[in-house]
C-alpha cells in the first residue's frame, strides 16, 4: 500500500494544527503534541468548522465554535457538546515527510 504525503515535519508546531486536503480525503488536520504527529479529520462533528480554526491545547483540540474538544491521539470527544468522534488516521514519517495510508 502506498502512503499520501500531507506536509512536511517542519511545517506543523506545537499546538498550531496544519489543515491539508489531500486528493481523496475529507479535509484533515495534522497536530505534533510531545514529538508525536497525528492526523485527524478537520471538521468537527458538531458544528460544522474546522478544527484547525480552533485550538489545540496539549493532545485535544477544541472547535472553534461551541468549545466542545476532540482527543487528537483517538478523536473521542473529550467536551460537551461533541459527542460523536472525528475519525483519525495512522501516521509515520517518511524522509522528513507526514504520511497517512493512500485510500483504498
Amino acid at each position: 500500500m502506498s502512503n499520501i504525503v500531507l506536509c512536511k515535519t517542519d511545517e506543523v508546531k506545537d499546538e498550531a494544527p496544519v489543515a491539508v486536503t489531500p486528493e481523496g480525503f475529507p479535509a484533515l488536520a495534522v497536530y505534533v503534541f510531545e514529538g508525536e504527529y497525528y492526523v485527524t479529520d478537520n471538521l468537527c462533528t458538531h458544528g460544522m468548522a474546522m478544527l484547525t480554526d480552533g485550538y489545540q491545547d496539549g493532545d485535544e483540540v477544541e472547535c472553534p465554535f461551541h468549545g466542545g474538544a476532540f482527543s487528537i491521539k483517538t478523536g473521542d470527544p473529550t467536551s460537551f457538546p461533541c459527542q460523536i468522534p472525528i475519525k483519525t488516521y495512522p501516521v509515520t514519517v517518511e524522509d522528513g515527510n507526514i504520511c497517512i495510508p493512500a485510500a483504498e
